[in-house]
């Protein structure tokens, strides 16, 4: 054991091999803990609150919250869990609103369960860790030129949804999306709004 208690570890992932088999490798180290696992954005948030870990370890995409809004939450709930994120989409938008929303690690899923816990280690002890390569990809895409609003609209038209169901959503009038979702195009020189909700998506700008 490192220096007395070993550190609390919350696991979210909704990919449940991936899950257990990330728990059984993380348990072999005498220092860490696994005290909650969870599969969905609010089943993390209910664990964290339930079991107070002095780590959770969230996987990006996950149904109902992603990691990043739950990291959010977390940051308001549970603050003095520290934050991680373990993702197999890397892109810099991600990162940029990991770090806005207090996550301490970004890690990229192709980390060794070795790398993984000194990477906890170092999030427990208060350090940042962000992947050096998703890093530079970060600082050479550039910040995203959508406003909060036009991104929140852009997210909620990138499955195809129909203008009405947008405004519907959002509260909005139709007219009122279609400016929004006009200028977010314009601003990503796309020819519409479903070409421009897959951009941005792949850019990690929604």
């Amino acid at each position: 054991m490192r220096g007395g208690a070993a550190i609390r570890v919350l696991l979210a992932d909704d990919e449940h091999l991936i899950r257990g088999a990330l728990a059984a490798l993380l348990a072999l180290e005498d220092d860490l803990a696994i005290v909650a696992e969870a599969a969905s954005g609010p089943e993390a948030l209910a664990m964290a609150r339930a079991h107070r870990p002095d780590v959770a370890v969230l996987d990006l995409q996950m149904p109902g919250a992603d990691g990043v809004r739950v990291a959010a939450s977390l940051r308001e709930s549970v603050p003095e869990c520290r934050t991680m994120i373990v993702t197999s989409y890397g892109r810099p938008g991600h990162l940029k609103r990991a770090l806005a929303a207090g996550v301490r690690g970004f890690v990229p899923k192709t980390a060794s369960a070795e790398q993984l816990a000194e990477i906890i280690r170092t999030v427990h002890g208060g350090s940042r860790y962000v992947d050096p390569e998703l890093a530079a990809d970060a600082i050479s895409a550039g910040d995203s030129p959508l406003s909060a609003r036009e991104a929140e609209l852009l997210e909620l038209a990138a499955d195809g949804a129909p203008v009405a169901e947008i405004a519907r959503k959002a509260s909005l009038t139709q007219g009122t999306v279609r400016n929004y979702l006009s200028a977010a195009a314009a601003k990503l020189g796309a020819e519409n709004r479903h070409t421009a909700a897959r951009m941005a998506r792949e850019r990690g700008w929604i």
